[in-house]
C-alpha cells in the first residue's frame, strides 16, 4: 500500500473570511491533490481568536457540509488551549511562565499552539495559510493590462517539502496595509519616507514601498519569471534565512530543526524571530504565489471573479485604522530585532528612529485624521524599555519549545 501523506493546513485568524476562504477553496485542495499521485489525507486546523474582531464563535463555524464531507476540519478552541496548559503543567512540569510563552492567541503563540496540535495529530506537513490570501497570482503585461493565473500551491509545497525543512512561497497583491499616498500640500515625500523607515523591518522598507507607488499604485505583481522558474534554497546571511508567516510550509517530521514562533506582547514580527533560528535548517522558496489582499477589498476572488485593473487603495477610515494598527504591531518588534542583529549600536539607532517619528508624526496625524499616529512614538519607548526581557522571553521561548518536542518525541 502507497504510503499515506498527512497534511495540515493552518489558520490562525481572527476574521470569519477564513470560513469564506475554505468553502472557496476546499475543491480546490482536493483537485491538486490528484494530480500527485499519492494518497493525502488533509486536516484544516482553525485557530480562532474572538478578541481580534469582538466576534463570537458562531462566526468560525460556517463551513458548508460538502467541505467537512471531504476534509478533516480539527477546531482549536479557548478551552482547549487551557486544557493543554494545565496537562503540560502537571504532567511534565513546566511552569505556567513557561507554556503562557508557547501557548495562546496572538501571532507567534497562535502558530506555537497549532503546531503542536500538529504534531500531536501525526501531521507530516503543515502549511500556514492567513485568511486574507488566495491561492492565485496577477501578472502585468507590458500593455497594462493584467492575467490572472490559479496557484497549485498545495502541490507545489508538497514537490519540494519532502527534501526540505521549510518551503517558502512568493506573495502579490497589497503586500502590506500601507494604503496609497499622494505627496503633496498635505504631506512630502521626506515625512512619509521619515515614518516608513521608522515602522520598516525585514519585509516593508522605503524602497520597495516607494517603487510600488511610483509604478503600480501600491500593488505587487507577480513574476512571470518566477512563475516559470524554479525553487532555490535559501542561505543564512549571517542573521537568518528570512521568511513570511504565510504560504510558508513546515516538515514536522524534521521538527527539531523547526524552531518556535515568538513576538513581544502585542507585536508582530512573528516571522522575523522564527527565520533568525534558520541557520541549520534546509529552507526553499518555491515559485508559487498567494495573492494578498490586505485590504479586504476583492473577496469576490474567491468566487473567481477576476479584477481586470487593481486600484489605489488610498485614506478610508476602516484602512486608516489598519494602517495605524499595522504601525504599531512593527514598532513593537523593531527595538528586539535591532537589538538582536546589532547590539552595539543599539542605543543610538532607537534614537535616530523616534526623532524620524517625532518629525513625521505630525504630517502623517494630518494625513490620516480619523487615528492617532502618536501611540507609534509610546509604543517604540515601550518597547525600547522592555527590550532586554523580550530577548530573555524570546531565547527562553525556544528553549521551552525544545523540551516540549523531546516530550512529543518522546525522548
Amino acid at each position: 500500500m502507497d504510503e499515506v501523506i498527512n497534511m495540515g493546513i493552518g489558520f490562525v485568524t481572527g476574521r470569519p473570511n477564513v470560513c469564506r476562504l475554505i468553502n472557496s477553496y476546499y475543491n480546490n485542495i482536493l483537485k491538486q491533490t490528484n494530480l500527485i499521485g499519492k494518497q493525502i489525507k488533509f486536516t484544516i486546523f482553525i485557530l480562532y481568536d474572538l478578541s481580534y474582531q469582538y466576534t463570537k464563535r458562531t462566526d468560525f463555524y460556517s463551513i458548508i457540509p460538502d467541505a467537512y464531507k471531504n476534509i478533516r476540519i480539527k477546531y482549536i478552541t479557548p478551552e482547549d488551549i487551557e486544557e493543554e496548559k494545565k496537562k503540560l503543567i502537571s504532567r511534565h512540569s513546566f511552569s505556567k511562565k513557561d507554556v503562557e510563552l508557547i501557548f495562546g492567541h496572538g501571532h507567534a503563540k497562535g502558530r506555537n499552539t497549532l503546531m503542536y496540535y500538529a504534531v500531536k495529530n501525526r501531521i507530516d506537513y503543515l502549511l500556514f495559510w492567513d485568511d486574507d490570501e488566495y491561492p492565485v497570482a496577477v501578472v502585468k503585461n507590458e500593455d497594462k493590462s493584467i492575467e490572472w493565473y490559479e496557484q497549485e500551491n498545495i502541490t507545489e509545497h508538497l514537490k519540494y517539502i519532502e527534501n526540505s525543512d521549510i518551503t517558502i512561497g512568493y506573495h502579490c497583491g497589497y503586500i502590506s496595509p500601507i494604503p496609497y499616498v499622494d505627496f503633496g500640500s498635505q504631506i512630502n515625500e521626506e515625512d512619509f519616507k521619515n515614518f516608513i523607515e521608522s515602522i520598516s523591518n525585514d519585509i516593508v522598507n522605503w524602497n520597495t514601498i516607494k517603487e510600488r507607488f511610483q509604478k503600480d499604485n501600491g500593488v505587487t505583481y507577480a513574476s512571470r519569471e518566477i512563475l516559470e522558474g524554479h525553487e532555490y534554497e535559501i542561505q543564512y546571511d549571517g542573521f537568518g534565512k528570512w521568511i513570511a508567516g504565510s504560504t510558508l510550509c513546515l516538515n514536522l517530521k524534521n521538527l527539531d530543526r523547526i524552531p518556535a514562533f515568538y513576538n513581544p506582547e502585542g507585536a508582530r514580527g512573528e516571522d522575523t524571530f522564527f527565520s533568525t533560528m534558520l541557520k541549520d535548517s534546509i529552507v526553499k522558496r518555491i515559485p508559487v504565489y498567494h495573492f494578498h489582499d490586505g485590504f479586504l477589498k476583492y473577496t469576490g476572488i474567491m468566487k473567481g471573479k477576476y479584477p481586470k485593473a487593481l486600484r489605489k487603495i488610498s485614506t478610508e477610515e476602516n484602512i486608516e485604522n489598519r494602517f495605524l494598527q499595522a504601525s504599531l504591531g512593527w514598532i513593537k518588534y523593531k527595538p528586539l530585532f535591532m537589538y538582536i542583529t546589532n547590539k552595539k549600536e543599539y542605543k543610538e539607532n532607537i534614537k535616530i528612529i523616534k526623532q524620524k517619528l517625532e518629525s513625521s508624526i505630525p504630517q502623517i496625524d494630518a494625513l490620516f485624521s480619523t487615528v492617532d499616529f502618536c501611540e507609534v512614538i509610546q509604543a517604540l519607548e515601550k518597547a525600547d524599555m522592555n527590550v532586554e526581557k523580550n530577548y530573555k522571553d524570546y531565547l527562553r521561548t525556544n528553549e521551552i519549545w525544545n523540551q516540549i518536542k523531546a516530550k512529543l518525541q518522546g525522548r
